[in-house]
């Protein structure tokens, strides 16, 4: 370890904590709201298998009355009945639902569901891609202040413990 002059302490102190809150601050909260916003694409995705799953359930039942209990919200439910169950409504985003068949609706839901899948590994590379600046940093940070690596540090540990 080099020595340093002693005026450069403190300028070493204060870089290295321009860093840490950058790290805290930027690159964090970053990586928080790319990981929250795959984990919302996610959650989109779920929903529409599980409607894939109750259209094929439909289709199974062949053309009948249905007879379901309808959420109105606050866990507030009351009964409904389905004349005809061959057409569905289907959010297609931004608060706007379209009548389709089901077959319509299987393949919209196909073609979301993909879309929300190249969404989601970008989300994924852009979080890793983050998290490699973080630990790019983090390496700097150790550099700045002499530090040896934390795998070094055990490997000397080791090798000092089999002398």
């Amino acid at each position: 370890m080099m020595a340093r002059p002693a005026g450069s302490a403190g300028c070493l102190d204060q870089k290295v904590l321009q860093y840490e809150a950058f790290i805290n601050d930027v690159l964090r909260r970053d990586l928080r709201a790319v990981l929250e916003q795959r984990d919302r694409l996610y959650e989109k995705m779920s929903h529409y298998l599980q409607l894939k799953n109750a259209i094929q359930s439909l289709e199974e039942a062949g053309p009948q009355r249905l007879k379901a209990d309808v959420d109105l919200g606050c866990s507030f439910f009351v009964q409904a009945r389905v004349n005809d169950p061959s057409r569905i409504l289907v959010l297609v985003g931004f608060g706007f639902f379209v009548e389709m068949s089901h077959q319509e609706a299987l393949r919209f839901i196909d073609k979301k569901t993909n879309q929300l899948t190249l969404f989601t590994e970008q989300l994924t590379k852009d979080a890793a891609k983050i998290k490699a600046h973080i630990r790019m940093v983090l390496e700097g940070l150790r550099e700045l202040q002499g530090l040896e690596e934390l795998s070094d540090v055990c490997r000397n540990s080791a090798a000092a413990a089999q002398l």
